[in-house]
């Protein structure tokens, strides 16, 4: 039997150990219907799966919730910290060749951030619950930021 993260044909491991230059606060962590096994890969396979997530806040930060309502679009990043760090050139199933890591939304990555564009489905600031349509993060993943999504901020230059 295989892991999930072996090394498959034509995927480069960095050689050297990786050095640790920052430090994050989690503000919370995740709770999502998701194993490592069962994760979905992107938010749209999790919105077809037509499961809602939570987004647990931690006390101290709960004021930061100040302002969401249902409906927002928010940004999420997330730690993936089940995923490998050192995996630089990846050989995905979906592609016929591989590529450089940062060419990939996977999350095996030097700095294992996921990111989500979500919608709020209702929010509980005295509990620090936040309620959202889907994502692919497994259950206890820590969070490390929410952010509004802005439609005029948050586009591609039309050239």
């Amino acid at each position: 039997m295989t892991g999930r993260f072996d090394t498959r044909p034509g995927e480069t491991r960095l050689t050297t150990a990786l050095e640790m230059r920052a430090e994050l606060t989690f503000i919370g962590q995740i709770e999502s219907p998701w194993s490592v096994e069962d994760c979905p890969k992107n938010l749209r396979q999790a919105r077809e799966r037509g499961q809602s997530a939570t987004l647990q806040i931690a006390p101290e930060f709960r004021a930061g919730l100040e302002g969401i309502a249902a409906g927002d679009a928010l940004v999420l990043l997330y730690w993936m910290s089940e995923a490998p760090r050192d995996l630089i050139r990846q050989a995905p199933r979906h592609r016929a060749e591989g590529t450089g890591t940062f060419n990939l939304r996977s999350p095996a990555r030097p700095n294992p951030i996921g990111m989500g564009v979500v919608k709020v489905l209702d929010l509980d600031m005295t509990r620090g619950r936040v309620r959202i349509d889907a994502i692919d993060a497994i259950d206890g993943t820590p969070l490390l930021d929410i952010k509004p999504f802005m439609p005029l901020a948050d586009t591609i230059p039309q050239d």
